[in-house]
């Protein structure tokens, strides 16, 4: 029989683990100090929290810049793997399919075809491609790294995948022990876990979406070699600013609603230790509504479906934006609150 000692240790270890999504905890950490009267306060407080003055202001870059810039990626990505859509370019309109060249039809190019990996392709497009790593963090497992290139400030640097989850939809048994959970601004949510409940019910929502060769989601980002090289984003490390422990969140009683992602790549843990103030944070969470205008063709390299197929509206994506320029090697940190006055 293991010792009390013991049992407690595991109860707190699974506690750090969980109460990160237990809403009566954070509710009161974001209520507790309420001597707080400025944004500003709680900003200088806590830099591990990004603060804007309305919903509208949680833009890094314009809505219309951050679907260019994946219209173009995947654009790319689909002349890449052009040999492999064929039966979907018979069902496009001319127009659509003279702004790709031709399938090879005779094999000769299969082998140079498949030689490639889809990081050439982000690395061609965007200058630069991420990819999973251990993180710089003690113990906080895997992270996402610039391997090559160079990201500008302003660019879009990775996606948040997963199934999208509007507020009044069942999510109960998909968040047991599930730390990739994010909370939009507007109570959307999106579960970003490749296992599991989660991973079965992606399969099956993109399999009930799919219309013959039209693929209306991308599902690879479930394996370790995702064909959407960004869309790794749910690994994304929180950042922290070295002399604050991140579990204390204390805005002021002002603060009306806030987004939030509970990470943690070794077991929920986002633990309340001290780290480096140099991993601050370089990249920023965007909500983004694809609209739909977006070319029916490159749908496929969208990391994300609705849960339910009969909700109406735009498909719910997060992006994650550079906030300065990046150089290669770095890893990226994010702010896991965003708190909205």
């Amino acid at each position: 029989m293991p010792a009390p000692s013991t049992v407690l240790r595991a109860i707190l270890s699974r506690w750090r683990s969980y109460k990160y999504r237990f809403v009566p905890w954070v509710a009161l950490n974001l209520t507790r100090n309420r001597s707080c009267h400025k944004m500003e306060d709680v900003c200088n407080l806590h830099e591990t929290l990004r603060c804007v003055s309305a919903g509208r202001a949680d833009k890094v870059v314009a809505d219309d810049d951050v679907c260019s810039s994946l219209v173009t990626f995947f654009r790319v990505l689909f002349t890449w793997d052009i040999n492999a859509q064929t039966d979907l370019l018979s069902l496009l309109p001319p127009t659509t399919r003279a702004m790709y060249p031709a399938p090879d039809t005779s094999g000769q190019q299969h082998k140079h075809h498949h030689s490639l990996h889809p990081a050439d392709a982000i690395y061609a497009s965007l200058g630069f491609y991420i990819d999973r790593q251990p993180s710089t963090m003690e113990a906080a497992g895997t992270g996402v790294f610039v391997s090559k290139g160079f990201v500008p400030k302003g660019a879009v640097v990775s996606m948040y995948p997963g199934a999208v989850y509007q507020s009044f939809e069942p999510i109960f048994f998909q968040s047991i022990g599930n730390p990739f959970i994010f909370r939009c601004l507007d109570g959307i949510l999106i579960d970003g876990s490749d296992k599991g409940i989660s991973k079965s019910v992606y399969r099956s929502c993109s399999r009930r979406d799919q219309l013959g060769p039209l693929k209306m989601c991308d599902i690879t980002w479930l394996t370790s070699a995702p064909l959407n090289p960004l869309a790794v984003g749910q690994y994304v490390n929180n950042c922290s600013n070295g002399n604050i422990p991140r579990c204390h969140l204390r805005p002021p009683a002002h603060i009306t609603h806030f987004r939030y992602m509970c990470s943690c790549h070794t077991g929920g843990v986002i633990a309340s230790r001290l780290l480096p103030a140099e991993r601050a944070a370089n990249v920023s969470y965007q909500e983004f509504d694809v609209p739909e205008s977006f070319p029916v063709e490159l749908r496929q390299y969208i990391p994300n479906i609705r849960y339910s197929h009969d909700v109406e509206g735009p498909l719910r994506c997060v992006v994650l934006v550079a906030l300065r320029d990046i150089r290669c090697g770095e890893e990226l940190f994010s702010n896991y609150f965003t708190l909205v006055q």
